[in-house]
């Protein structure tokens, strides 16, 4: 399977990551991508940029050499309702949005019944295009419910490369959900969530090899081909669509 864009990173405006946009847009052009999403962590997150960071996109090239930049966020969920720490004011203008629990934000263990909960209170929100490294042990919830409502919502499910690394725990939930987002047409993406330069360029292959093993569509991926990235932001009514479109189709 070929990948042509990755569909969440972090750059060093939180002081957890390691490059600046411009170095992560160079090397994902000398990897052959043809589109990248630049998804800072929201202000809940300890060292996270100001909320400013995330309405001042228009001050940002739409390419950056021959890769097509999204801009947007991994906005942190803050309770088992599916509230989030950006406000819909802001995230309605993003381009990609990636919703994810991070435990400084929603601290302790969650029931599965309540992390089920939180889930779908994700799914309703409007903005929210894509969820985050939802296989977390800590947070485990019911996979066949849950992909029906994302798949309904026109979420797409992300799996998750740096969990190899930093959410080992979580790794074996990875098949189940894979299987239930088969099952239910729930399209995914193939995300690095790289912090580095390093991890766009290695967090992929383990992704691309799950994947296979499990046999699972390409026609569910969603950064598998520049046409089927375009139909996914047309989906989801955001207004970048058509000029993304207009570069990479």
């Amino acid at each position: 399977m070929q990948i042509i864009a990755d569909l969440h990173t972090h750059t060093l405006c939180a002081s957890h990551a390691f490059h600046t946009l411009l170095e992560m847009a160079a090397a994902a052009g000398a990897m052959g991508y043809r589109a990248l999403a630049m998804t800072d962590h929201a202000p809940a997150m300890p060292d996270a940029p100001h909320a400013w960071h995330f309405g001042n996109f228009s001050a940002l090239p739409r390419a950056i050499g021959p890769v097509a930049m999204l801009y947007g966020a991994e906005v942190n969920v803050m309770d088992t309702k599916g509230g989030l720490d950006l406000p819909d004011s802001l995230l309605r203008g993003m381009d990609w949005v990636v919703a994810s629990i991070h435990s400084p934000c929603v601290p302790g263990l969650l029931t599965e019944r309540e992390a089920t909960r939180l889930w779908l209170g994700v799914a309703e929100n409007p903005y929210v295009d894509c969820i985050g490294h939802s296989e977390q042990q800590h947070y485990k919830y019911d996979y066949d419910l849950v992909t029906k409502a994302f798949a309904k919502n026109n979420k797409v499910v992300e799996i998750n490369g740096n969990s190899f690394f930093v959410r080992r725990d979580g790794v074996p939930n990875m098949r189940a959900l894979l299987r239930a987002c088969r099952e239910n047409g729930c399209r995914i993406a193939l995300d690095s969530d790289a912090h580095s330069i390093r991890q766009m360029q290695e967090n992929m292959a383990a992704l691309i090899a799950l994947i296979e093993e499990e046999n699972f569509p390409q026609e569910l991926v969603v950064n598998a081909s520049a046409a089927a990235l375009v139909a996914e932001l047309r989906r989801h009514g955001r207004a970048c669509a058509e000029e993304i479109g207009g570069i990479l189709l």
